[in-house]
């Protein structure tokens, strides 16, 4: 394999998958926590202007904090946000290494095979170490879950 062809089959595939994972983790982690701070106004808001003691406002407002311990939950589940940075730092580093290469700028100012080889090197342990850090982060509870 060639340097083109690795870049263009394995690099700037991973490139695009942790850009779109970044992207779609940020997109959830964003809309979850204005859903949430919305919902943590509204119950403010419905407790101080709607009739207190109607189950119309009990029920309500039962209904916001249930949303809110859902959402909550939800964002402590799937770690929106650590898998949207993590996946972000990863493509910046990928995308670094491409331009590093592309350019012949250290270490990729030596023979072109050898050159190749250290990309590859490099790219593979970029990849092979967010998978081990995502496959550990799966194994362990975050602080306070246990």
């Amino acid at each position: 394999m060639d340097a083109d062809e690795y870049i263009a089959k394995r690099l700037d595939d991973q490139i695009g998958w942790y850009d779109h994972k970044s992207l779609s983790n940020q997109s959830w982690y964003k809309w979850l926590r204005m859903t949430q701070f919305v919902a943590a106004a509204l119950v403010t808001f419905f407790a101080a202007f709607l009739a207190p003691g109607v189950l119309t406002t009990k029920l309500i407002i039962g209904l916001i904090g249930v949303a809110i311990a859902v959402i909550t939950s939800t964002l402590d589940l799937f770690r929106f946000q650590e898998h949207w940075i993590e996946y972000r730092t990863t493509c910046e580093s990928l995308k670094k290494e491409k331009l590093l290469f592309q350019t012949g700028c250290e270490p990729y100012s030596g023979d072109p095979a050898s050159n190749l080889c250290i990309l590859v090197q490099r790219v593979e342990t970029l990849i092979s170490k967010e998978n081990s850090d995502w496959a550990q982060n799966l194994r362990q509870p975050k602080s306070g879950d246990e």
